[in-house]
């Protein structure tokens, strides 16, 4: 049930995307994903050229389904990520932090889907019109950096504002949020946080037992001041975050601060002054799982979700 327009353009079981978390979505975790019936992404980030084109042939070898890499537009290696996916002739690339003209007219032409993360309309609508495939309606629930509306409100304006496909993304985290995405409009979903607890990942196991002990309230959002906010886990670094915010100091202050932290988090465990990045979502991760077993389990646990509506909300014989 689940062939549609993003199936179509990502050549998937499920209309998945995984999250390109920068020092999380490696190979292993995308090749995991992408074995398990959606696209698996590698993130570019910052990561050193020679490294991402590593990153890139293992992927190729650990599996021979579709994969992705996500290009942070704002990094100054963005350009050299460019010119491996046409190098390797990467199949998807979803873009962030920026305005991915340039990466549509480069990789187009080779025959790569180019799926750029949008926070707003107005951004929808242009790059629709610079040739985007689809979207990703990223709502401001998202863990890292995220921009300021809702995806229950973002999903459907985008929905209703082009005709390439959508994929919602912003708190979702099981088979429940997956039906809503749908019945907001959207196509398909991209998955981060809840993949970040998948036995393939990568990442320090108190990364992930941080994420599993959250609570509803554990997140905050930093660096609003800066342009460029971010989500994470509390911890002693967002403490001195907001109280760098109240003092106004210097934003290139701030950020030097700021540098690194997300690599003491992920690689080596630092759960006090590293940045957890993570979404709202957390406190609904409640265990490690094999990627596969996750996927399947949300898809499941969609389409049990939608068959019940449809049972009790369209059925005429029920409402009568």
């Amino acid at each position: 049930m689940w062939n549609n327009r993003v199936t179509a353009l990502l050549k998937t079981t499920y209309p998945l995307i995984q999250g390109g978390m920068a020092w999380v979505a490696d190979a292993q975790l995308a090749s995991a994903v992408s074995n398990a019936g959606g696209l698996g992404i590698i993130a570019a980030a910052n990561m050193p050229p020679h490294l991402l084109e590593q990153e890139i042939l293992k992927v190729k070898d650990l599996t021979d389904k579709p994969y992705g890499l996500n290009i942070m537009l704002m990094s100054s290696t963005s350009h050299d990520a460019i010119e491996l996916a046409a190098k390797y002739r990467v199949p998807v690339v979803t873009t962030g932090a920026g305005i991915p003209g340039k990466v549509i007219d480069r990789l187009k032409p080779l025959g790569t889907t180019v799926i750029p993360v949008v926070a707003s309309v107005a951004l929808a609508k242009r790059v629709e019109k610079q040739g985007a495939d689809g979207v990703i309606a990223e709502g401001t629930e998202a863990g890292g950096h995220i921009g300021e509306i809702t995806t229950m409100v973002l999903v459907p304006q985008v929905t209703d504002a082009i005709n390439i496909p959508v994929i919602a993304a912003g708190g979702i985290a099981d088979g429940r949020g997956i039906a809503a995405a749908l019945a907001l409009g959207a196509e398909g979903v991209q998955i981060g946080t809840r993949l970040v607890c998948c036995k393939e990942s990568t990442v320090h196991g108190s990364y992930k037992d941080s994420i599993i002990k959250a609570k509803d309230r554990s997140t905050v959002v930093t660096g609003k001041y800066t342009g460029h906010p971010v989500r994470c886990l509390s911890n002693k670094l967002t403490s001195a975050f907001e109280k760098m915010e109240r003092d106004n100091v210097p934003v290139e202050e701030f950020e030097k601060f700021g540098s690194g932290r997300l690599r003491a988090a992920v690689v080596e465990g630092d759960m006090e002054w590293g940045s957890i990045m993570a979404g709202q979502c957390s406190a609904m991760v409640k265990s490690i799982e094999a990627a596969s077993d996750i996927i399947t389990e949300m898809f499941n646990e969609a389409e049990r979700v939608m068959n019940t509506l449809k049972s009790n909300y369209l059925d005429p014989h029920v409402r009568g």
